[in-house]
């Protein structure tokens, strides 16, 4: 595996995910009423949001100096979480002028996931799922690593609080946000 300089980078060799088929059952399902904490100090209830709303949900960010969890860059679709991010956040003009409302979501918790937010100036909030309430009632695929339990990589566009459309699996992840800005532009 050859090995990449920063996060923001990708390694030329990661493992390609296949379509398990475990996102087949969400389109048209309504989201729960959970309040999820957000990056910017508020709680969002993804069902309650008028319009859309686009969900990029990813395993786990980084923290320069720390190390990856084990075999990182070997698990299908685990890499590529700030690329992925990055993406959105050179894109969230393109996403709100085509009416989009952005959030990121992971298990991981919000002080974690506050670092990362900042570090990337992300024009965004991302979201909590540290208690997998959202992760388990919409019964989204997840992988474990190191005892952590999260998600595979997936985006939720939501309209009025249904899921209209989900991308899944995702590949690669540093080109992800202008795939979904074509979506969008071609399902006004």
């Amino acid at each position: 595996m050859s090995q990449p300089t920063s996060f923001e980078q990708l390694p030329a060799d990661l493992p390609v995910p296949e379509d398990d088929g475990a996102c087949a059952h969400l389109v048209g399902c309504a989201v729960p009423s959970l309040a999820l904490t957000a990056t910017d100090g508020t709680t969002v209830n993804l069902a309650a949001l008028p319009s859309r709303t686009l969900v990029y949900c990813y395993p786990r960010t980084g923290v320069p100096g720390q190390a990856l969890p084990t075999d990182w860059d070997t698990i299908s679709g685990a890499r590529g979480c700030t690329p992925e991010a990055c993406g959105f956040r050179d894109h969230h003009a393109e996403l709100r002028a085509l009416g989009t409302t952005v959030f990121g979501l992971s298990t991981q918790d919000t002080a974690y996931q506050q670092e990362f937010a900042v570090r990337l100036h992300l024009p965004f909030a991302i979201l909590s799922d540290a208690e997998l309430r959202l992760t388990t009632a919409l019964r989204l695929p997840t992988f474990t690593v190191d005892g952590m339990r999260l998600i595979k990589r997936l985006t939720l566009v939501l309209h009025d609080g249904v899921i209209e459309h989900v991308f899944y699996p995702i590949f690669p992840p540093d080109t992800h946000a202008g795939q979904v800005v074509a979506w969008l532009a071609d399902h006004q």
